[in-house]
């Protein structure tokens, strides 16, 4: 047996639609794989409820097909569904990476993305990988149809997880089929201000470059309380704030010693508007680890 530990990612980060993604330190998924002669799947930990352990309807069946490697695998959630942290994504990357290295497959990470993408599709309809890519690569990742660019960043993070469900499919739906050229022209800047924070390790421009026009404010009308939270982080010290994925969290680029602030700030917020939620103090960290 391989014990793999996946972390939870952030997608999008504003500007980066589709594009970007980062792993965090914490939450995480572990994920279990031990060769069998068919694939099962046992589901424990945050909403395991609501998570089929039918392989043709779990993430990580896919991945188990994809790399003709069936395994009894067991999931330990510590990322809740429908959270914007990636939850699917988390499980198809742990598998991917275990089931990788326990049948000797001798993918690389960058070659595991769009295996573990396909387990992405049994959730989401649609193989992306800006999710799955920091969770197996780690840092932060730059997707594209070429493959994946990884930087080795370390910024600090605020994400708070309200007690909202925001489905993929519906975050999907009410994005905005036309933008505008200046729009464009605003988000290829932010995005490219983006990239220059995340290699230079800079919270101050990172968080420049979240700033998006364009999805993150019509997805922001699915999210109770988002712009109040928003501006109460921004308050606390945080160089910027936007939707982490689909939603609902909502995640916040720092510097480490407005961390407490920060979470304690959009805790209180959500509170205010009649909103249950959790925060993690975290940071961009490492990808997939096998024990």
């Amino acid at each position: 047996m391989l014990t793999v530990r996946a972390p939870a990612t952030s997608a999008n980060l504003g500007s980066g639609f589709d594009v970007f993604g980062v792993a965090l330190e914490r939450p995480a998924d572990v994920v279990r794989v031990s060769k069998a002669d068919e694939t099962t799947i046992e589901v424990t930990g945050a909403g395991s409820q609501y998570i089929p352990e039918d392989p043709e309807k779990n993430t990580v069946g896919a991945v188990a097909d994809a790399l003709d490697a069936p395994a009894h695998i067991e999931i330990d959630k510590g990322i809740r569904p429908a959270s914007g942290l990636g939850s699917s994504a988390a499980s198809a990357a742990g598998a991917a990476v275990g089931l990788n290295r326990l049948y000797d497959r001798g993918h690389t990470r960058e070659k595991l993305v769009p295996i573990a993408a396909k387990g992405e599709a049994v959730v989401s309809g649609d193989a992306h990988d800006d999710n799955v890519a920091p969770s197996i690569m780690g840092g932060f990742t730059i997707a594209t149809d070429d493959g994946v660019t990884q930087v080795d960043a370390s910024i600090p993070l605020v994400a708070c997880l309200p007690d909202i469900v925001v489905s993929t499919r519906d975050a999907r739906r009410v994005i905005p089929e036309q933008a505008s050229v200046e729009q464009l022209v605003e988000t290829v800047g932010d995005a490219a201000m983006l990239t220059t924070g995340m290699h230079r390790d800079d919270p101050e421009l990172v968080g420049e470059g979240m700033y998006d026009s364009v999805v993150t404010p019509a997805r922001a009308e699915l999210i109770d309380g988002y712009e109040a939270v928003r501006t109460a982080a921004l308050d606390a010290g945080a160089t910027g704030v936007t939707i982490s994925g689909a939603g609902p969290t909502v995640i916040a680029a720092c510097h480490e010693r407005n961390q407490r602030a920060i979470g304690s700030a959009m805790l209180e917020t959500f509170a205010h508007n009649d909103v249950d939620a959790q925060v993690y103090q975290t940071r961009i960290g490492a990808g997939a680890t096998v024990f």
